[in-house]
Order: C-alpha cells, then sequence, then structure tokens
C-alpha cells in the first residue's frame, strides 16, 4: 500500500504522455459553421488528448490525498508529482497551443512558409510551468493557499480549448484562431502561474461553511454552469476560482 501514491502518481505522468501522442497525431481541418468556414486543430485525436488530461488531473487529486491518508509522503513522491505534473499540465497544453498556432497560420495565404520560431511561443506553458513548480517545490509551506495559479488548474483551462475550438459556443472558438490571441493567452497564463497572486487550496480540514465558503461557492457555481455552458463551463471555473480567491483571505482559514 505504500507504494500507491507513487503508482497514482505515476498514472498521471502516463496520461500526460498518452494526451501529447493523440495531440501529435491531430491534424488542422475545414470546420464549418454557420456558413463560415474556418481550421480546427485537430480532429478525435485532439478530444482525446484533452480527455488524458482531464484524467491525469484525476490521479494528481488522489496521489496527495491517498499519501495522506496512508502518511506515506516523501520527498521522492514530491519531486516525481512535480515532474508528472510538468509533462501533464505543462507539455501536453503546450503542444494544445502549438497545434492551434499551427492551425492559425494555416488560413493564411503564407501558410507554407510560416516559420517553427513563430509556433515555439506555446512552449512558454511549459517552461513557466516548471518554474511553478521548482518555486513551490522550495518555497516555506503554507496553510490556505497557494502563491500564483497551480499548474494542474492551467493545463486544465488549456485542455478545454480544443473542444472550444470545435463547438464553437458564442464564436468563440473562430475567435481562437487568431495566432495573437493565442499569444496573448500564452503570455497572461504563463505569468498567473508566476505570479504573487494568493489563491485559495481545495483542501478541507473540517466541515465549515464559514471557513470555506469560497471553496463552497467556487464548487456550487462551477457544477451549475456546465450544463448551461457546457465546453465554456472549464473557462468560467477557471475565472471564478481567481475572482473568489481576491475575496477570499487564507487567514480565515
Amino acid at each position: 500500500m505504500k507504494h500507491l501514491p507513487n503508482i497514482l502518481t505515476l498514472a498521471n505522468l502516463f496520461c500526460g504522455c498518452v494526451a501529447i501522442a493523440f495531440i501529435l497525431n491531430s491534424q488542422p481541418f475545414v470546420n464549418e459553421v454557420n456558413g463560415e468556414q474556418y481550421w480546427v486543430s485537430g480532429t478525435t485525436q485532439a478530444y482525446y488528448g484533452s480527455l488524458f488530461i482531464f484524467m491525469a488531473a484525476v490521479f494528481d487529486l488522489f496521489d496527495g490525498m491517498v499519501a495522506r491518508w496512508l502518511g506515506v509522503q516523501s520527498p521522492i513522491g514530491k519531486d516525481l508529482d512535480s515532474l508528472a505534473d510538468v509533462v501533464s499540465f505543462g507539455v501536453a497544453p503546450s503542444m494544445i497551443i502549438f497545434k492551434m498556432l499551427w492551425a492559425a497560420y494555416m488560413a493564411k495565404p503564407h501558410a507554407m512558409d510560416v516559420s517553427m520560431i513563430a509556433l515555439a511561443p506555446a512552449f512558454l506553458l511549459a517552461c513557466f510551468g516548471a518554474l511553478r513548480l521548482a518555486r513551490f517545490n522550495n518555497s516555506v509551506p503554507t496553510t490556505g493557499h497557494f502563491t500564483g495559479v497551480p499548474i494542474p488548474a492551467i493545463g486544465l483551462l488549456v485542455a478545454s480549448f480544443p473542444l472550444i475550438n470545435w463547438y464553437n459556443p458564442l464564436g468563440i472558438g473562430l475567435r481562437m484562431q487568431n495566432e495573437w490571441i493565442l499569444y496573448a493567452i500564452v503570455v497572461v497564463l504563463s505569468w498567473l502561474m508566476i505570479s504573487p497572486i494568493k489563491l485559495f487550496t481545495l483542501k478541507f480540514h473540517s466541515f465549515s461553511i464559514k471557513k470555506y465558503w469560497a471553496q463552497v461557492l467556487w464548487l456550487v457555481l462551477t457544477l451549475v454552469s456546465i450544463p448551461f455552458l457546457k465546453t465554456l463551463s472549464v473557462p468560467f471555473s477557471f475565472l471564478l476560482y481567481i475572482i473568489l480567491s481576491f475575496a477570499y483571505k487564507p487567514s480565515e482559514q
């Protein structure tokens, strides 16, 4: 049983590797919505890539819980968890942005002349994600909050992009087929991971609505949004998490 947390962490890493394989095999193609054509960054492979990133997040959630439950937390487990996270929530999402940038440039007349340098900024997500993890591993432990957006939150947000790209809710999928919007997304998400912003954790040490009102409100509103917003529920949940964190005081823990 003492090896179970590390097994779950390796399952996280495995899902991240499979996600990368699926995303690499996705090819941009033309989609049509309301008579308007635009390039979509992948086929069903992109969906499976997103699915495996979400599966990696489930394993990432449970490995820490199981380790605390069994009382087998160790430096090796901590390092292994960070290595798995940088693949599943750093490299795999970077590949999604890479493919979306590729699709954005494919719609241009000079598509065949696009340099790899124009697509390379996608991998800044992985770089800043690794920096975020290294900083976290060497920081003084705190209770009640994170400093900077955790890399799994960034990974899950980007994992929703292929679905938004395909279903094009409110025309957002079409607007995301712009390289400058994608560059801006990379810059903002990279900064959020290393920013001084304090965000609440989702760990509950007791049942108290008063102490964990932000977590409870975030969870309830996220669940309520799913049937209404569908693919947009993930970005909504991400923005709600940041907004509520500004209102939440870690000292309340």
